[in-house]
């Protein structure tokens, strides 16, 4: 079957960064569905992996980890589908990713495709609809009020594609103010467009940006890009006792600035309930499929921008690069081998 890997990791100008190869056609077994995949989209974690991660000796890395497609075999413990079913994932990032033909998944991550959506409108959506979720219920725990608080979330990088859904998740499934950064006129637009109730430039200072609403101190802050950058003014604008949480690598910060207002700060990795195999794994199934609803319901809308066709390592190497440039806006998707 068609695959896009690499051997050698590296920078994506390069000829091996990504190759079109042919690798077997792998079969189910265990909880694990099969799924012939339509659609895959892009993010940042695909390059962190392909610059800094070796595949084992003698062997193709193959990256990729949000999808969509059909259920054409299933291993003999499923028990939630069966074949010709539509389906979403994000998939394990301690397994093969989904830029093959032919991919395995454990059936406890998958949830059903919205059915108001084509492929890529729908592969668009996992990787960074669970990583929002688990962000504001799981760790930011945004249905629980900080004592004089503002009910209200700052989210940082608001036009990316986590930002793109966790705003529209915040502004339809609490009752917090949602504040988005971005700062060119397009992504501007896009994330009032999203359902943010205010926006303000990330290149600016934030803090004075945040006190000019008039709507005090934001119980919470989601930092989803650029961290390191904006650390004191995360620490000046969130009120004490506020809940602060980050999803990308700083290589560091005064976590001391934070000790004051006795600020909590919470991590989100999408992967953590697959790579440990948590009791609550089957949680983000769960999510996906309240996800899926909540989409065909009209509430929720895809963050797709931007479609490549077909499924292959030149179109990749053009996703990965815009998405390395930073100036993506919501998710790049690639459709069909």
């Amino acid at each position: 079957m068609k695959a896009i890997g690499y051997k050698t990791p590296g920078p994506i100008g390069t000829d091996a960064s990504l190759v079109d190869i042919t690798i077997p056609e792998p079969t189910p077994t265990g909880r694990d569905i099969l799924v012939e995949v339509k659609a895959v989209s892009v993010n940042p974690v695909d390059y962190k992996v392909r610059r800094s991660t070796a595949p084992q000796e003698g062997e193709w890395k193959v990256l990729g980890w949000d999808a969509a497609g059909i259920v054409r075999a299933v291993g003999p413990e499923v028990i939630s589908f069966q074949p010709g079913d539509e389906v979403f994932y994000a998939g394990s990032i301690t397994r093969p990713g989904s830029n093959m033909e032919f991919h395995l998944v454990d059936e406890r991550i998958v949830g059903r495709k919205p059915s108001s959506l084509d492929w890529a409108e729908t592969a668009a959506l996992p990787l960074t609809a669970l990583t929002a979720w688990e962000m504001l219920f799981d760790r930011l725990d945004v249905t629980k009020p900080v004592a004089g608080g503002a009910k209200a979330i700052l989210i940082i990088g608001g036009a990316g594609g986590v930002g793109s859904i966790a705003v529209q998740i915040a502004r339809q499934l609490t009752d917090l103010t949602v504040i988005a950064t971005a700062s060119r006129q397009e992504t501007q637009q896009w994330v009032t467009a999203l359902g943010a109730h205010h926006v303000i430039d990330h290149a600016k200072p934030l803090a004075a940006q945040v006190a000019a609403l008039g709507i005090d101190a934001p119980a919470f802050v989601f930092s989803t890009t650029h961290t390191e950058s904006h650390v004191p003014a995360i620490a000046e604008l969130i009120a004490p006792q506020g809940r602060f949480g980050l999803i990308d690598d700083p290589k560091g910060f005064d976590i001391m600035l934070f000790k004051r207002k006795a600020v909590s700060i919470h991590h989100e990795l999408m992967f953590t309930r697959p790579i440990y195999g948590t009791p609550d794994m089957a949680e983000q199934g769960e999510i996906l499929n309240r996800v899926s609803r909540l989409v065909d319901e009209g509430r929720l809308r895809t963050t797709l921008t931007e479609r490549l066709s077909p499924i292959n390592a030149a179109n990749l190497k053009q996703a990965h690069a815009l998405l390395e440039s930073g100036k993506a806006r919501g998710k790049v998707v690639l459709e069909s081998f």
